[in-house]
């Protein structure tokens, strides 16, 4: 699990490609310390797991799925990323819940300057714009941030000047692609009311209703 809170940015040193795979090896520093083989580093808010030190970077393999799913695929020699270690267990929670496991993607629609914050809107598509709340916390290449506007084909986030500089989002230009992770409460709560288990209704809990819920105090 991540919190979405970047701790450095890395540098893509080597893509070596197969079929429809990849390995990655990426120069970091900070999300190497006390990192041993087999844990996890989010790149660019994908969950990957370490299967290589050596030298000031590490490797790790990036499946089909992954590529499918993510912008990774897109990655080249001096590609920068975002990098997060997975969290500490007594250490602090300053984002949201990521677990890095990707949705999709979005595409920058625009950049716009505002004061000393900078906006981002986002394009994507209805099955990732359907769990997303304005207010609520979306992950964009890994970084927890706040949803500030939202409509049928995209959404907008405003960034403060330590984010922007702290990850990749400052290098960014209109028509990149990101990474887009939801947030997993909303994905649980509607997995919950739509699952039919095929029994009836009153043993599998289907047909939560508004009137349910007010005759059970909600």
């Amino acid at each position: 699990m991540f919190t979405g809170i970047i701790e450095e940015i890395g540098h893509v040193n080597e893509i070596k490609n197969a079929a429809s795979s990849a390995v990655l090896t990426i120069t970091a520093k900070k999300v190497l310390e006390g990192t041993r083989l087999g844990d996890s580093i989010a790149v660019n808010g994908v969950c990957l797991t370490v299967t290589g030190i050596h030298g000031g970077t590490f490797k790790a393999d990036v499946m089909h799925e992954t590529l499918n799913r993510s912008s990774l695929g897109n990655l080249k020699r001096g590609s920068t990323v975002n990098l997060e270690r997975a969290m500490a267990a007594d250490g602090r929670f300053g984002g949201h819940i990521v677990s890095g496991h990707i949705d999709g993607t979005g595409k920058i629609a625009d950049i716009k300057k505002d004061d000393n914050a900078v906006w981002y809107r986002i394009k994507t598509d209805s099955r990732i714009i359907k769990y997303i709340v304005e207010k609520g916390s979306i992950a964009i290449d890994g970084i927890s941030l706040t949803v500030a506007g939202l409509d049928n084909e995209s959404f907008s986030v405003s960034v403060i000047p330590h984010t922007a500089a702290s990850t990749t989002l400052s290098l960014k230009k209109t028509g990149d692609v990101v990474n887009l992770e939801n947030d997993v409460v909303g994905k649980y709560i509607e997995r919950f009311l739509t699952y039919d288990d095929g029994k009836p209704e009153t043993q599998s809990g289907k047909g939560i209703t508004r009137e349910f819920l007010l005759m059970n105090g909600f």
